[in-house]
This record gives structure tokens, C-alpha cells and sequence, in this order.
């Protein structure tokens, strides 16, 4: 490793934008100055997510995450930090990428939201037909 005091990693997911630093510490993660679980109160099952891809080498204990996170809902920036949190893990390590790849954590979900048509109440949904 260089003598960068940390790795950053920059991920989006539909509206969210998440960047991550990562540096070596003893496992501490913070999210927006705020504590991982205090962060994902309403889904805790999202704070194990998020550990995916550094479980995955068994570096959990190893890194301090400090998370910046912005927009969209708490899935959405989820897995912003997940992909963010892999593009900061290859820079420490890029022998990483094929496994990372395998598990599909590399490639950006692509799915934004629909833009509202002109004469349509939503994007897709029109006003019932009346034919008299």
C-alpha cells in the first residue's frame, strides 16, 4: 500500500450518490456523522449489506469506512455505497477485481426514473377512455 491516508470510491444508484473513504482502521463506520445502525434504523438488515463486498475477503475488522451519502431512499443509497465501497477496495487491492466482478459489484444498476409525459398523469399512465 501507498502512504495515502485513505481510498476513495465513488458510487450511484437512481438518484443516490454515495462516496466512500476508506482507510485502514479497526472496523468504525460512519455514515453522514452518524453511526452505521443509527443511520439504517428503519432496515438493519441494509448495515450487513452494506459489509458485502469487504466481507467477501474477510477485511471487515481491517478498514474505517466514512461515508458520505446523498439522495434517493435507503436502498438506493445502499447499494450506492456498496458499489461506491468496491471501487475504493480496488484501489487498495486490484487483484480483487475478478472475484468483485463475479459477485456483480462492479456494474452500475442502470434503471432511473421514467420522466411524466405530456398528457398523462404519470409516466406511463394515461386518463380513461371514453368513447362517449
Amino acid at each position: 500500500m501507498d502512504n495515502v491516508n485513505y481510498y476513495i470510491g465513488v458510487g450511484r444508484r437512481k438518484t443516490a450518490t454515495a462516496s466512500v473513504f476508506l482507510k485502514e482502521g479497526n472496523g468504525k463506520s460512519e455514515i453522514n456523522k452518524k453511526n452505521l445502525t443509527d443511520y439504517f434504523y428503519m432496515e438493519p438488515s441494509l448495515c450487513k449489506s452494506i459489509y458485502h463486498p469487504l466481507r467477501l475477503f474477510n477485511k471487515e475488522k481491517e478498514y474505517d469506512l466514512l461515508i458520505r451519502v446523498k439522495g434517493g431512499g435507503f436502498h438506493s443509497q445502499a447499494e450506492a455505497i456498496i458499489l461506491a465501497l468496491s471501487h475504493a477496495l480496488l484501489k487498495v487491492f486490484p487483484e480483487y477485481r475478478a472475484t468483485l466482478k463475479s459477485f456483480s459489484l462492479l456494474k452500475k444498476d442502470p434503471r432511473k426514473n421514467e420522466r411524466k409525459k405530456i398528457g398523462h398523469k404519470k409516466s406511463r399512465k394515461s386518463s380513461q377512455f371514453s368513447k362517449r
